[in-house]
């Protein structure tokens, strides 16, 4: 009889078939590669009247089931229970995102992310950040090292017990002129992304703070409906009507970047046919400015 949730359904869902009895690095890098590949980063549920919930086994089902993405503590809750079943030691930590707009790290600790021991090493995975922050592989704990990925060089800063994390990016090529100042065209090549503490949390830690985020009118997942995905070549995103496609091009130190705005019509369809999510309850977009 197969158990109510199921790995090896997860792993159909984010497309591995490689062996996983040892719970080494590799393994974890390319399963962590595989989830943000295949399932995106979205909070579609807010503005589609459902409530977003810390229930694992509700998660699951919408995740690997009904293949839905899910925002940060949906996706690296999942990722938890997914270590766990692989047999690695992680601890649950909680982060303070960096909002760009007011130029400060957000008050309260609400981003989900997961530290794992390796071998004595300590790396940070995070499934569940989206669009131009999203780390591929897990970081390795180790201040101050510049760590390649294909969005970016990241880097872990140590201030005593607080960590930050930061990115270094390209500059956007925008194609389309029209948009050239738009705020998902951040110019700014060194972006600061979280900061967090070594305090373990559990998943109860995180059940106010997400009652909060899906429901505060001051909250950023309330002002706007987002859904991302990284692609192997970049990322894409639709946030309220405007889509937006990257493609990283590491030769020229540029990002090629593609903003449209998509018709009340055809967000559903772009959903479906960009992101490969159906919805089963009436989405309105929203993309209030912040």
């Amino acid at each position: 009889m197969r158990s109510i949730m199921d790995l090896k359904d997860y792993f159909r869902r984010i497309g591995f078939s490689g062996r996983y009895e040892k719970p080494d690095l590799a393994t974890l890098s390319t399963v962590h590669k595989l989830h943000v590949l295949s399932i995106p980063f979205e909070n579609l549920s807010i503005h589609c009247g459902e409530k977003i919930t810390m229930d694992l086994q509700v998660i699951y089902d919408k995740i690997v089931r009904s293949h839905r993405g899910g925002w940060c503590c949906e996706n690296n809750f999942l990722f938890s229970w997914v270590l766990r079943e692989m047999g690695y030691k992680y601890t649950t930590l909680s982060s303070k995102v960096f909002d760009t707009f007011n130029n400060d790290f957000d008050d309260m600790d609400s981003h989900f992310i997961n530290m794992i021991e390796i071998d004595g090493k300590l790396y940070i995975a995070d499934v569940g950040f989206g669009t131009w922050g999203q780390l591929w592989h897990p970081i390795e704990m180790i201040a101050g090292k510049d760590q390649p990925q294909p969005p970016g060089v990241f880097r872990l800063l140590n201030d005593d017990e607080r960590w930050t994390l930061e990115k270094t990016g390209r500059k956007p090529l925008i194609l389309n002129e029209a948009f050239a100042n738009c705020s998902l065209a951040n110019q700014h090549l060194k972006k600061t992304v979280y900061s967090f503490t070594l305090t373990p949390r559990s998943h109860d830690y995180f059940l106010k703070k997400a009652d909060h985020l899906q429901t505060s009118p001051e909250s950023l997942y309330t002002k706007k409906s987002i859904c991302s995905l990284q692609l192997a070549t970049g990322f894409r995103a639709l946030i309220g009507w405007t889509y937006i496609e990257v493609k990283f091009n590491s030769e020229d130190d540029v990002d090629i970047t593609d903003i449209k705005d998509i018709p009340d019509g055809e967000v559903e369809i772009v959903l479906r046919e960009k992101f490969n999510v159906t919805l089963l309850n009436k989405l309105t977009p929203k993309n209030k400015k912040i």
